[in-house]
């Protein structure tokens, strides 16, 4: 049973937009947030009023059903009438919960997605790369844009390090659930006696952020330049293009020097810096707030495992949710990987059906 004053605070804060958005008075910088508010409550406000109004008509109905002086057949039409209504009702409560449920406000957002190579040497960077081009096939597939902002490269065409944009309509609601170890079992192409090794990847998925959602001084960051090393080109080691900015406060460092112009650079390395700083915040209200999250899917932990990719077998599996997919080609090529999100965000929404009730 949904307490009907939480139906009628969903009526009120809709009227209450409703009115706010036509009046025009709304700062620019806000106008954006609550139109999305609005546009949510939209596709549910028709559902909550006709809860709110089923008790009045339950009462009319019980009325005509007690008279007893009133016509058989109004009685029987009545009766008819409150049966559909509970139906309805109980189709009606079910859509509200669901609406009701502990949202991740930064579903709607973009993401940036950093992958690094754990243990395992080479054969890690090699599995960083494989995980890279299936989330590439995947954005492809979904019609995201990705911008790659910075690639490490290792020997034989691995990554020790990729970290790219996620650009599209709620990025970070899908992705979100990537975050963890992702360990692999394969054959290494240099292994002469066949034996299976098991290495690993780490994945971080964040949202990236807005000046809005957080503010970072400019007295608290230290920002140093260098000059670029790596491989040839005539423009590295020649100009001071490399940008490091450091986050006193919390700490978080980031370094960017894949472009040749260090105003290129800075800003790149601020939207990590400012999604990472954004994240940490996050994660700490999230703890301060509830111990729930620790039961929840997709809470972003690193160190967690999540997911084994065992090449012999040809199979998949997200300990999560212990779901095991015997399709390991389809799922490196994208083609299912919807098929596993989808479970996975149905075991959240059943564990946060669990905690509301």
């Amino acid at each position: 049973m949904i307490p009907l004053q939480k139906v009628k605070d969903i009526i009120k804060r809709y009227n209450n937009l409703e009115k706010e958005l036509s009046s025009g008075n709304i700062e620019p910088k806000f106008f954006a947030k609550k139109s999305k508010e609005y546009s949510n409550l939209s596709s549910i406000i028709s559902i909550a009023k006709e809860y709110v109004n089923f008790e009045d008509e339950k009462k009319d109905l019980e009325v005509i059903l007690q008279d007893k002086n009133n016509d058989p057949e109004m009685i029987e039409m009545a009766e008819k009438d409150l049966n559909e209504m509970k139906d309805k009702k109980e189709k009606y409560e079910n859509e509200l919960k669901i609406f009701l449920l502990p949202k991740d406000e930064d579903d709607e957002k973009n993401a940036i997605v950093e992958i690094r190579a754990g243990t395992g040497g080479l054969e890690a960077s090699l599995f960083c790369a494989d995980l890279f081009k299936m989330y590439e096939k995947v954005c492809s597939k979904k019609k995201w844009q990705l911008e790659i902002i910075n690639i490490s490269k290792s020997e034989a065409g691995g990554f020790k390090e990729v970290i790219f944009s996620v650009n599209g309509h709620d990025i970070y609601s899908y992705l979100k659930y990537e975050s963890g170890v992702h360990r692999v079992q394969r054959i290494p192409a240099t292994e002469t006696q066949g034996r299976v090794h098991t290495s690993a990847a780490t994945v971080a998925v964040l949202p990236e952020v807005e000046d809005v959602d957080i503010e970072i001084k400019d007295s608290d960051l230290r920002i140093d330049v260098f000059r670029a090393g790596g491989p040839g080109g005539q423009s590295v080691n020649t100009t001071d293009s490399a940008v490091r900015i450091t986050h006193i406060p919390s700490g978080v460092v980031v370094s960017q020097q894949d472009e040749k112009s260090q105003h290129k650079n800075k800003a790149k390395a601020l939207k990590i810096l400012r999604s990472r700083v954004y994240e940490a915040e996050k994660r700490k209200k999230d703890q301060e707030r509830s111990d729930n999250r620790r039961n929840q899917i997709g809470t972003g932990d690193r160190s967690e495992r999540i997911r084994t990719y065992n090449f012999p077998q040809g199979r998949v599996t997200d300990h999560r949710i212990n779901l095991t997919l015997h399709k390991l080609d389809e799922f490196l090529s994208g083609d299912i990987h919807e098929e596993m999100n989808q479970q996975l965000r149905l075991k959240e929404q059943n564990l946060k059906l669990e905690n509301l009730n």
